[in-house]
């Protein structure tokens, strides 16, 4: 019997689990720098800098996991992957902030960084 495939079908449970993946690593890495200000008791900017890599290294794990799982366009799963976990966020930022969504600076540079951080993990896997 042959094995039917549905190319060109975008796999909306696979993205789902590979965004589940990376918010667990989210999770647990920011529970380490929970640990770390606790303990060291880190400044402002060196949890701001923590944060943003960490946002990096879960969208770059994401999309490493997305590029292994699809076999081409590795790249493009990768920045997919990268989006959706900065859109996920950005959701989840909205809902629990008290004032409106603003278009910073810091806005666009966490997009690239998370959907450059998947891209090139799905390029590296």
């Amino acid at each position: 019997m042959e094995k039917k495939t549905n190319e060109g079908e975008f796999p909306v449970f696979f993205l789902l689990k590979t965004l589940l993946f990376s918010y667990i690593v989210t999770g647990l890495l920011l529970a380490l720098l929970a640990f770390l200000l606790y303990r060291a008791g880190l400044g402002e900017k060196a949890v701001a800098i923590a944060i943003i890599a960490i946002y990096v290294v879960a969208s770059f794990l994401g999309g490493f996991v997305a590029g292994k799982k699809q076999k081409t366009r590795k790249f493009l799963w990768g920045l997919v992957m990268g989006v959706a976990y900065f859109v996920v966020l950005a959701a989840v930022s909205l809902a629990a902030g008290e004032g409106g969504l603003t278009f910073g600076n810091s806005f666009f540079t966490t997009l690239v960084l998370c959907a450059g951080g998947g891209m090139l993990g799905g390029m590296l896997s």
